[in-house]
């Protein structure tokens, strides 16, 4: 494939030069324009545009009318302009300075006998690469920031869709959780009741995780204090919610995963109904959630100043309570102690911040 001939456009208002500049660069493989003018070279420039014609501008410093320096401030405020060599017959080096600081790409001295037209060629050829160069970097630039717009374009689109969906299964189980509370509510037999009741709980803790995450900033994370604040707060509006008037809370703003949001959710849920069963068989009492960080770690407590040890097993119970805080407490990787110390109950989880990575206990173990 036969490459372009390249065009030099050389401004000089000695005619004589300009034959020997056309001569010498014909025989280099070059097209060469001659503009007795700087009117007469900006106008060659504006006809050619940015798809044509000319790719590298030699020009002259001393002509009448326009010189070179004014020249060359107009050449460089036209769009995609070419390449500009200033040529002069000076030897002061501050006009070369004055020139490569108005953006021209190269400098160099001319004589009268068309010594330099050697030198103009390499200057041209160097002009035509450092020009390239540019070209492709600013493609390079226009490429990155069109894929940085595509992945955020498309990261908005994932978040919105994501919060959607959390948005519809949030709705989805919240509308389940009320159907359990009202079959709940118009159960006859107590154990039907507090079966409806657990199951609305632990719906309604999954469905708080799926509200939170529609709502937050972050969808990777949860805020654990507003999360458990509304977990309980539908607590106490469901069928047990009249022996739940003393349940409070005291938790810190702690972030993490949904999945092991969830797995707190539950666990609270399953020991708050715990305490409301068996810890006050006369009435309501207080009953005490708190969450606090000690270091990396996490610490949950459960408490109530209700009978403790006293209670007797109550003979209906499937311990299907029991089960759930162990298989969640296992996806925490958490300790789960009761506090003997304690007058009533107090059941106390610790676990990590953060997941502990795949493995990590095998390696503890080996060492």
């Amino acid at each position: 494939m036969n490459q372009r001939t390249p065009t030099l456009l050389y401004i000089d208002d000695d005619d004589a030069l300009a034959r020997l500049v056309e001569r010498g660069l014909t025989r280099r493989g070059y097209r060469v324009i001659h503009a007795v003018s700087g009117e007469e070279g900006l106008e060659h420039i504006r006809k050619a545009g940015a798809d044509g014609g000319i790719d590298v501008v030699a020009l002259d410093q001393y002509m009448p009318g326009l010189d070179g320096l004014d020249t060359l401030e107009q050449i460089m405020a036209i769009p995609d302009a070419p390449p500009v060599v200033f040529v002069t017959a000076s030897q002061d080096s501050s006009i070369a300075v004055t020139a490569l600081k108005a953006g021209a790409a190269d400098y160099l001295v001319k004589d009268v006998k068309g010594d330099f037209v050697p030198l103009l060629h390499v200057a041209a050829e160097g002009a035509l690469r450092q020009a390239e160069l540019q070209r492709a970097r600013e493609e390079a630039e226009a490429e990155i920031h069109a894929s940085r717009d595509r992945y955020a374009a498309l990261a908005a689109e994932r978040e919105l869709l994501l919060r959607e969906v959390n948005h519809r299964v949030g709705n989805s189980l919240q509308i389940i959780a009320s159907l359990l509370h009202l079959q709940a509510s118009s159960a006859a037999q107590d154990e039907v009741k507090a079966a409806l009741t657990n199951a609305m709980g632990r719906v309604a803790a999954v469905a708080q995780v799926h509200r939170r995450l529609y709502t937050s900033q972050d969808l990777k994370s949860v805020v654990l204090n507003q999360y458990l604040d509304s977990l309980l707060e539908d607590l106490r509006r469901s069928a047990e919610g009249n022996r739940m008037s003393r349940l409070t809370l005291k938790a810190e703003p702690i972030e993490i995963d949904p999945d092991r949001a969830v797995a707190v959710g539950i666990i609270v849920n399953e020991l708050v109904m715990n305490a409301v069963k068996y810890a006050y068989p006369d009435g309501a009492g207080p009953i005490h959630v708190e969450l606090t960080a000690q270091g990396e770690d996490l610490v949950l407590t459960i408490a109530d100043d209700g009978v403790g040890d006293n209670v007797k097993a109550d003979p209906r119970s499937t311990g299907m309570g029991q089960r759930i805080v162990a298989a969640m407490a296992t996806k925490l990787d958490a300790s789960v102690e009761r506090d003997p110390a304690h007058s009533g109950t107090r059941i106390v989880l610790r676990f990590q911040r953060t997941p502990a990575p795949p493995g990590a206990a095998n390696s503890a173990a080996a060492s």
